[in-house]
C-alpha cells in the first residue's frame, strides 16, 4: 500500500491529529513547503498567506486533502506515529528485543529481526493494540527501511480492512 492510499485510508480525526503534528516537525521543511502549496491551492490563497495561518487551521486543511503525494503522506504518518503512537512503536521494540528511547531505536543501524522473534512481536503488538493501528504503524516502518523491516511484507496485520 502506497502512504498516499494510506493517508486516505485514515479516518479524519487521525488525519487531523498527524497533520498538528507534522506543522510542529522541524524536519518537515521540504514536505511542509509542498503542503502549503497544495493548501493554497485548494483555498486560492497565496502560499505566503497559508503560511501565515495557524497550525489548527492549516492541520484542517491539510487533514480534509485526501490527494497528497506519497512523500508528503509518508511524512505525515511519521509525525503522527512520533507524537501519537509512542507507547505502541516502545512496545513493538521491547516485543523485539530492541533497545530504544521512548518508542525511537537506539541503533543508528538496526538489525533485522529474526522470524520467529518478529512473530512474537507481531502477535504481541495485534493483541494489545487496534488493528488499523498496528497495519499503520507496520506500513509506515515498511517504507522507511524495508531492509530491517522487510520481514513484515505480505503479513496479514498489514490489511486494514
Amino acid at each position: 500500500m502506497r502512504p498516499a492510499k494510506l493517508w486516505r485510508s485514515m479516518p479524519v480525526e487521525q488525519r487531523t491529529a498527524a497533520a498538528a503534528a507534522f506543522w510542529h516537525d522541524e524536519q518537515a521543511a521540504l514536505e511542509q513547503a509542498e503542503a502549503v502549496a497544495l493548501i493554497a491551492r485548494q483555498i486560492k490563497f497565496r502560499p505566503k498567506s497559508v503560511v501565515t495561518l495557524g497550525v489548527d487551521k492549516k492541520a484542517r486543511h491539510l487533514a480534509n486533502m485526501a490527494q497528497v503525494s506519497d512523500l508528503l503522506a509518508a511524512r505525515l504518518l511519521v509525525a503522527y506515529h512520533l507524537e501519537h503512537q509512542r507507547p505502541m512503536m516502545g512496545a513493538f521494540l521491547d516485543a523485539l528485543g530492541m533497545a530504544h528511547e521512548d518508542g525511537l531505536i537506539k541503533d543508528e543501524e538496526p538489525k533485522a529481526p529474526d522470524a520467529e522473534t518478529l512473530d512474537k512481536a507481531v502477535a504481541t503488538l495485534s493483541q494489545a493494540y487496534p488493528k488499523a493501528d498496528v497495519a499503520r504503524y507496520f506500513w509506515t516502518l515498511l517504507w522507511q527501511d524495508p531492509e530491517t523491516w522487510g520481514g513484515l511484507d505480505g503479513r496479514p496485520e498489514l490489511h486494514l480492512a
